[in-house]
């Protein structure tokens, strides 16, 4: 029998937490999103360009609402601004 991995909304904000980010618990992926984003430093934005990175191409399966809100509000946020 295969399974496949799944990254759903709590095992996002547990990869987030993970970071050193303060997430609390019950938060939708936007909600978290948002929260992940807000005074971003930059070793913590390399952090978390390197998670999304792995989540986008590795081989878990994100749930449509956690891929949507990656790339709704982190991609956005992580996309190097000309100097």
């Amino acid at each position: 029998m295969m399974h496949a991995d799944l990254i759903d909304q709590e095992d996002f904000r547990e990869r987030l937490i993970a970071l050193g980010l303060s997430i609390p618990p019950g938060v939708t992926p936007e909600q978290a999103c948002e929260l992940a984003v807000s005074g971003l430093s930059a070793d913590r934005a390399v952090a978390l360009r390197h998670l999304v990175e792995e989540l986008l191409g590795g081989s878990a399966t994100l749930l449509p609402n956690v891929r949507e809100a990656i790339s709704r509000h982190l991609l956005p946020a992580l996309v190097p601004k000309p100097a």
